[in-house]
């Protein structure tokens, strides 16, 4: 009480204080680019701060200047070079040195841009421990170099023969990020992305050359990860573009975008399509179907440009726009008079109409055969929940706009004596504990009926809230915690069958992980190095000389709750579990879940990897 009639009592001139642009940016990175990360995830702000500088690209390209980005990574250094109009050389310092200063306020030169609120390459300069920024325009070329955000050299012009355009250098700051890696798979998607948004753009990045010719359609052609029940339809006009189709799966897919930036989080254009659809097709079809039986297993890429898109955070996962305006009409109104292209494409093409019906038909029927059972498992969940000694809950859950929610964890573990390390070691603000009993069924070529027979799986869905769909998880990061052996493997490959099998989207949207936990303790009197694999614990021993203890984890359990805490704080050391364009999930879950084929015995033995403590 004291000490805080004393801040009280403090409170004066002096506690005001001015920050500088850079300053309050590193101080508050997270109102910038979200959360920071170490390139784990495909929203860590390394990632961010490439499309900052991509989007400023992307905008010149929406202008009608510059076809062709260019984009080189070396080691953490990152270069991007367009071919638009080049930044008025003037202003090129203050372009990316001072707050609310840009071109994009000025609607006549940039329309339907992604940012409108000049931050994004401000954050970028002040993020880099170098950022250098380049400007050609009209056979003059400006330069200028920045450290942290402070400006440590400026050019004056020189004549130069390049074309016009912009080129950025930097390098995130590890005082900011820590240590860091890039993850080529999410630069990759990035790219892509931007080409299937931007048809007639070339980027070439690292000497891979990203293009796309039919938008939409060849997004989601390149990103089906199964066989779908129709080829996709794409509709699309100036300002809005559908590719829709369906597949096999349980849960909805969704791509979205506003103004060429991928909304991962959807908003306000996503839940107006996802109505407008409903509408369209109960209207076509002359039948209430229900709403989850219509879009049960859909797959749809959507993308809409408006004038001064409203996000709900600086990164723009999520669009909060309530009543803008393309054409002159709301989205809603829009959207849903767009969707009457569907209604013709069904009326002309009685092909696609039909499978469509069989598929919402199979749908409802499935979900009344379970009904019953949906009913008893959500009952049975709740009252477990009142008391439930498998899930060790947080006091913090997700959300993608509050810095101190992003960061919710929840470990998936087994047996009770690692799920007791975890538990007396975790932050139990932002970090759950949900305990397996024994290893999971084998879920592969179940129906979603034995999610809710099965109580495991019943309860695990339910902790993690993603019964109607990933979109309201309550955890930011799903983290599969197993013992490094055989049974631990197995325990891994059985969840990550489940999610597969029933919730994809846990992994195509990034929150699915396993937790690496060191597997060998070397240490003296002087220093203790934990070590994650053979190279690491050769290296340790070397390192400290005079014969040091070698301690073998062969268990989660086998490591004290003190030490736990080292491997789950700040220096986590996660591995996500991601797919990639070229993975057909039940391909996947055939080989590695289904029938022991040779095929498969054949890649366990050629695989297999016998360590000698193991034995």
């Amino acid at each position: 009480m004291e000490k805080i009639e004393e801040m009280v009592a403090n409170y004066s001139e002096e506690s005001i204080q001015t920050l500088e642009w850079e300053e309050h940016i590193r101080r508050r990175p997270g109102m910038y680019i979200g959360k920071l990360g170490d390139g784990k995830s495909r929203d860590d702000g390394i990632y961010i701060l490439i499309k900052e500088v991509i989007d400023n690209s992307i905008d010149e390209f929406a202008m009608g200047f510059g076809k062709n980005i260019d984009i080189k990574l070396e080691g953490m250094t990152m270069s991007i070079r367009d071919y638009g109009r080049g930044i008025p050389q003037g202003k090129l310092v203050d372009v990316v040195s001072k707050m609310n200063t840009g071109a994009k306020y000025d609607s006549k030169v940039f329309q339907k841009s992604v940012g409108l609120n000049g931050v994004g390459v401000k954050a970028v300069n002040a993020l880099s421990s170098s950022f250098k920024i380049s400007s050609y325009r009209d056979g003059k070329k400006k330069t200028a170099e920045f450290s942290g955000g402070k400006l440590l050299s400026e050019t004056p012009l020189v004549d130069t023969s390049s074309p016009n355009g912009t080129l950025v250098v930097f390098t995130p700051d590890e005082e900011v990020f820590g240590k860091y890696k890039y993850i080529s798979e999410y630069i990759d998607t990035m790219l892509r992305n931007y080409s299937y948004l931007n048809t007639g753009l070339s980027i070439n990045f690292n000497g891979t050359k990203f293009s796309s010719k039919n938008g939409l359609l060849d997004l989601l052609n390149e990103n089906l990860n199964q066989e779908p029940l129709y080829p996709p339809i794409h509709l699309k006009d100036n300002d809005f573009e559908i590719a829709i189709t369906h597949g096999d799966q349980y849960s909805e897919e969704y791509y979205s975008f506003v103004n060429g930036q991928h909304t991962t989080q959807g908003g306000t254009h996503l839940t107006i399509f996802r109505e407008a659809y409903i509408k369209t097709i109960r209207d076509f079809y002359r039948k209430d179907y229900d709403a989850s039986d219509i879009r049960q297993s859909i797959i749809a890429a959507i993308s809409i440009r408006i004038v001064e898109p409203v996000f709900e955070s600086q990164t723009k996962t999520k669009l909060g726009s309530k009543d803008m305006e393309p054409n002159g009409t709301s989205i809603r109104n829009y959207i849903f008079d767009f969707m009457k292209k569907l209604d013709d494409f069904l009326h002309k093409n009685p092909q696609y109409a039909d499978v469509l019906q069989k598929k919402i038909q199979s749908s409802e029927k499935e979900r009344k055969a379970i009904a019953g059972i949906q009913k008893i498992a959500r009952e049975r969940a709740k009252k477990v929940s009142l008391h439930n000694k498998k899930l060790r809950d947080c006091r913090i859950h997700y959300n993608s706009n509050d810095e101190k929610r992003y960061e919710s964890t929840i470990f998936i573990t087994e047996g009770d004596s690692a799920s007791g390390s975890i538990t007396k070691s975790r932050n139990v603000n932002t970090q759950a504990v949900f305990s397996l009993r024994g290893k999971p069924l084998n879920s592969y070529g179940l129906t979603k009926k034995i999610v809710y027979e099965n109580e495991e799986f019943n309860l695990l869905q339910a902790a993690l809230n993603i019964e109607e769909g990933v979109e309201n998880i309550r955890y930011r990061n799903v983290v599969i915690a197993t013992d490094a052996d055989v049974d631990g493997m197995h325990i891994r490959l059985l969840l990550i069958t489940f999610f597969l099998q029933f919730f994809p989207d846990i992994l195509k949207q990034g929150h699915l992980f396993i937790l690496q936990t060191p597997l060998f303790r070397v240490r003296n009197k002087q220093e203790t190095i934990y070590c994650y694999d053979e190279s690491e614990k050769e290296a340790a021993i070397k390192k400290l000389k005079n014969n040091p203890e070698i301690t073998r984890f062969k268990g989660l359990g086998e490591i004290s709750p003190d030490e736990f805490k080292n491997f789950i704080g700040k220096d986590i050391k996660l591995d996500p579990v991601t797919l990639s364009q070229a993975d057909h999930i039940g391909s996947l879950l055939e080989f590695f879940m289904g029938k022991n084929t040779p095929e498969r015995q054949d890649f366990i033995i050629s695989n297999l990897r016998i360590e000698e403590d193991v034995l």
